[in-house]
């Protein structure tokens, strides 16, 4: 067996961390693994990629997966995100592993000749961990796909989290949350084609900024891009408590806050990127936070 996987996530949700424990997993089963990550923006909410081999044999490849037979996308707006494109050069008959509470025909990327597996992981992490952070689970629902041993995927699991500073605590939770995910599915047989399915090439455009200049810029990263879709949670402002102070304002990171014309501040979701410094910086606790309608 030879498998090639592509983990897709947003800073903070752990896709670097996911590659680590499933190239673990792999190599206490046995395996000869590879895992590594790609970075972005290295900031929280910002696109992610990371990539992990295993084969019963040598594995010679090396560098960028651009032909995965497992995708796990965790977070479902990167499906219709054309600089993350998760889906671009799954093997047909290929694995893609979405976290998602909508179902499977709404997150394909238009595929109908792979197999889609939702799991809703965000709402699990967030009841078990305080958190999205969704690294243990996410490898779990890999690693039981791929058919690696309980015990190899625990034992790697756990060297991965102490490896990262994880208290005892906190293991246990993630050991716990990635148990049940694992015990909930079934291996997958995958039948993938050795050649990779087409990916489409996206197209130039020119985008005409707000000043009157004229960028060409590349799908993906142009002055018309909406960073919105960033985030986890989003801040809510409860405006009962609110006095109007301005300090989440003048802390926003991002300009995402204006000031509306009765004097009081707005969020512009379309660009806030969940960064929850408002939140934190505001003096009331007026600022609440919602994964609800988070986009």
């Amino acid at each position: 067996m030879f498998l090639r996987v592509r983990f897709h996530g947003r800073g903070g949700q752990g896709a670097k961390t996911a590659s680590r424990i499933l190239g673990n997993a792999a190599f206490g089963d046995g395996y000869n693994a590879q895992d590594f990550p790609v970075y972005g923006a290295e900031r929280r909410g910002a696109p992610v990629t990371a990539f992990t081999r295993f084969s019963d044999s040598e594995i010679t490849e090396r560098g960028f997966i651009f032909s995965p037979d497992v995708v796990a996308v965790m977070d479902d707006s990167l499906v219709a995100d054309q600089s993350a494109n998760p889906f671009a050069g799954l093997r047909k008959g290929g694995l893609a592993i979405v976290n998602t509470t909508r179902p499977a025909a709404e997150v394909n990327g238009g595929r109908d000749d792979v197999t889609v597996l939702t799991l809703d992981l965000t709402r699990q992490a967030l009841d078990v961990l305080g958190k999205a952070v969704l690294s243990a689970s996410i490898a779990a629902a890999v690693a039981r796909s791929a058919g690696i041993s309980a015990e190899a995927f625990v034992d790697g699991l756990v060297d991965e989290l102490k490896e990262v500073g994880l208290s005892d605590d906190l293991i246990s939770k993630n050991v716990t949350m990635a148990e049940a995910v694992y015990d909930e599915l079934k291996p997958v047989k995958l039948r993938t084609e050795e050649l990779p399915a087409k990916a489409e090439l996206v197209p130039f455009t020119v985008v005409v900024s707000g000043g009157g200049s004229e960028d060409i810029v590349n799908t993906g990263n142009s002055a018309s891009r909406r960073t919105g879709n960033w985030r986890i949670t989003r801040p809510v402002i409860d405006y009962l408590k609110c006095t109007d102070c301005m300090i989440c304002y003048a802390y926003c990171p991002e300009s995402a806050m204006s000031v509306r014309a009765d004097g009081r501040v707005a969020i512009d979701y379309d660009n806030c990127k969940g960064c929850m410094i408002c939140q934190t910086e505001c003096p009331p606790r007026a600022i609440g936070s919602s994964t609800e309608d988070g986009r």
